[in-house]
């Protein structure tokens, strides 16, 4: 934040995947995952992903958490305030320089960088989602990511059924705490076990 190079190459870079990253559908799971949710199924999800398409599909915000922040919205870094990106998308492809707030702040995308810390309010919302939690389901992750993969461990721990579903290993593999391990893409698995838990 303290090198106008640096932001620069940050929005010249964001700018270039813009393109893909606002043209994005959410796809079978993700609208499996509200159907739950519309069923009264889903305390909270908590995702790594930072592509904004489970608000997207209709998650509802309230409980949506979004370990690593989102695309889908740019955060003032002096006040805070979050506002959609195209506008200002627009604005650095006109001028080449980097939005500003209407504070004075510097806008980054609603993302956590390298280096940077996780919200430490974000994090105790998944936490406290994880304590609460009967049941946990890890979808489409390695489980390789740190605090992430601890918050479903943290639920298996005490006792509540986890079930992972991944293509690939992942680090929790093996483990006793983990109830049912579905080795499969999610998109083969996940929607057509919520229509059939959903009858």
């Amino acid at each position: 934040m303290t090198s106008e190079e640096a932001r620069i190459e940050h929005w010249d870079y964001k700018l270039e995947g813009w393109p893909v990253i606002s043209n994005a559908q959410p796809n079978a799971v993700h609208r499996a995952v509200v159907e739950l949710e519309n069923a009264g199924k889903v305390l909270s999800v908590v995702t790594q992903n930072i592509d904004g398409l489970h608000a997207a599909a209709g998650t509802s915000r309230s409980r949506l958490i979004e370990l690593h922040g989102t695309n889908s919205l740019v955060e003032c870094q002096s006040c805070g305030a979050l506002s959609e990106p195209g506008p200002h998308f627009d604005y650095f492809r006109m001028h080449r320089r980097c939005p500003l707030c209407s504070c004075g702040g510097f806008l980054k995308t609603a993302t956590i960088s390298f280096g940077q810390n996780l919200d430490p309010k974000v994090l105790d919302q998944a936490c406290e989602a994880a304590n609460k939690a009967d049941l946990v389901v890890a979808l489409g992750s390695t489980l390789s990511v740190y605090p992430a993969a601890s918050i479903p461990q943290m639920a298996a721990q005490r006792g509540v059924p986890y079930v992972i579903v991944n293509r690939g290993a992942t680090e929790h593999d093996g483990q006793p705490f983990v109830s049912l391990r579905i080795e499969d893409a999610v998109e083969n698995v996940f929607p057509a076990a919520v229509s059939k838990a959903l009858g």
